[in-house]
């Protein structure tokens, strides 16, 4: 598996925040793969990215430059939150699955989305599965991103429940 998108990432519309937010989460998946590929330490990924990759290779390529604040915030994030994390993932996978044989990218989003999920209220749920889902599309066919909208989505209901509910005016 590559750590390259096959799509662009990137909404055409998005506006400036939001497509900075989307390149960090590509970003931070990106470096989370990276660190499983090859051990690497968190605290050197995130240096190593925000020296090489974010920034100005990022804005040489046409792309959004990245919120280097939520990047960093989910890259740690997730290495300091994966014991509880991974859990919470294996109980959402098909029975017989665990995370460990999940492919390095689809783990690398699962466990970021999972994050923002559960630590980062600031960010509506909805926003953070759709987020997640188009990485997943940049990566992968039309499976893998259904495996992630499904998971998310239990995730999200049941960590979020409130953002979910109808509203008696609607």
């Amino acid at each position: 598996m590559n750590a390259t998108p096959t799509k662009d990432h990137a909404k055409a519309s998005a506006t400036p925040r939001s497509a900075s937010r989307s390149a960090a989460r590509l970003s931070a998946v990106q470096a989370l793969y990276q660190m499983d590929m090859t051990g690497i330490d968190a605290s050197d990924v995130v240096a190593e990215f925000e020296k090489h990759r974010l920034g100005d290779i990022a804005k040489s390529i046409g792309a959004p430059e990245a919120d280097r604040a939520l990047f960093e915030d989910i890259v740690l994030g997730v290495v300091r939150e994966q014991q509880a994390i991974d859990p919470v993932l294996d109980a959402h996978l098909a029975d017989g699955w665990r995370l460990a044989r999940v492919d390095s990218i689809l783990r690398a989003i699962l466990r970021s989305a999972a994050f923002e999920l559960a630590l980062r209220d600031d960010i509506p749920a909805k926003a953070v599965i759709n987020e997640y889902v188009d990485i997943a599309h940049a990566y992968f066919g039309p499976d893998e991103p259904k495996v992630v909208n499904g998971i998310l989505d239990q995730l999200a209901r049941s960590r979020r429940a409130h953002e979910f509910e109808r509203k008696s005016d609607e």
